[in-house]
């Protein structure tokens, strides 16, 4: 039987899908997963399909046999889910963690709410963050990046050290001047290159901006909360730049390192846990890049991406209320 579905004016019929739309941002993520392959070898390889066929597998058993649902993992999403999480692990990580990780981002953070569409939080972030906090020394044991082909061949056996983050948090624990951190670490257009230790999502920010350009272009997402996570993370360290640069280092080193323009371009623009308007979206871009830099700067840990966006996650429903755009035909209440 044919179901007639009835609803009000306007009606706009689009081409987008969900399947159109995650295969838009896991092509976007093209040039970041060979930038990773290329510093971090066979580690990064490991880890990204353990990652990803995890997913897709829990997904597709969760769906079929504890929601008696039929399972959609072509749709890409299970797919994408799994690529982002690899994306902010070390590319040394252990297997069974791996699949862990994939576990509690599609069982808890996406399935237990009823799947695509009604899970409050990012699902890969959920699933970095238990890692993160189950296992802390696995989970910041950060590989050094390396183009020598034959180093490239190692999983686990890497030559692993401190980001550029944990340097900075270091040195403001120990009182040291920024001048003298920054002999010590790469610059500028070095971390812009990749050249830093990390996860695969955090290096190569040339890759990253370069799959922002094509979601834009082919409006997969829009500006909105992007520029404004990026904006605001510069306006407030460049602040505290200006204020005392012996103290605090400047904007561009926190925009190219740790998972900022990751989580600003890719995670933070998820559809299912982002703002609906284009307003919301500001506020919670500027309320994600706040919390990052204060985090960074006085919290426990020397990232806070990942924190930020499931703060914010928290508080979308909220901003989706107070944000709502005005109804079709509206007349104002002062008039």
């Amino acid at each position: 039987m044919n179901r007639l579905i009835v609803s009000p004016s306007p009606h706009q019929l689009g081409s987008n899908s969900v399947k159109k739309l995650m295969y838009g941002v896991l092509i976007a993520l093209i040039p970041a997963t060979l930038t990773s392959i290329i510093f971090f070898g066979l580690g990064a390889i490991v880890v990204m399909l353990s990652a990803v066929i995890s997913c897709i597998l829990f997904e597709y058993l969760i769906t079929k046999y504890i929601l008696k649902k039929e399972p959609t993992v072509m749709d890409g999403s299970a797919a994408l889910t799994g690529l982002l999480l690899a994306f902010n692990l070390p590319s040394n990580l252990p297997i069974w963690l791996v699949i862990i990780g994939a576990l509690v981002a599609i069982g808890i953070g996406k399935m237990s709410f009823g799947g695509l569409g009604n899970n409050p939080f990012n699902p890969a972030l959920v699933g970095r963050v238990f890692l993160l906090i189950s296992w802390p020394v696995p989970m910041t044991s950060w590989p050094k990046p390396s183009l020598i082909w034959e180093k490239m061949l190692a999983y686990t056996d890497v030559t692993t050290g401190a980001t550029p983050l944990g340097q900075l948090a270091e040195s403001m624990r120990n009182g040291e001047s920024m001048s003298n951190l920054a002999e010590r670490i790469p610059n500028n257009m070095e971390l812009f290159m990749g050249y830093m230790g990390g996860s695969a999502g955090e290096i190569g920010g040339a890759a990253l901006v370069l799959g922002l350009i094509w979601m834009l272009y082919k409006k997969v997402i829009t500006w909105h909360i992007p520029a404004s996570v990026l904006g605001s993370i510069a306006v407030f360290t460049g602040i505290l730049w200006l204020i005392n640069p012996e103290i605090y280092i400047d904007p561009l080193f926190h925009l190219l390192t740790g998972g900022v323009l990751l989580g600003a371009i890719f995670m933070a623009t998820d559809y299912v846990t982002s703002p609906m308007s284009k307003r919301g979206m500001l506020i919670y871009g500027i309320g994600i890049g706040v919390l990052t830099v204060v985090i960074r700067l006085w919290g426990a840990f020397p990232e806070g991406v990942s924190f930020a966006i499931l703060i914010m996650n928290a508080f979308v429903p909220l901003i989706n209320m107070y944000m709502k755009p005005k109804r079709f035909g509206e007349v104002l209440k002062n008039k």
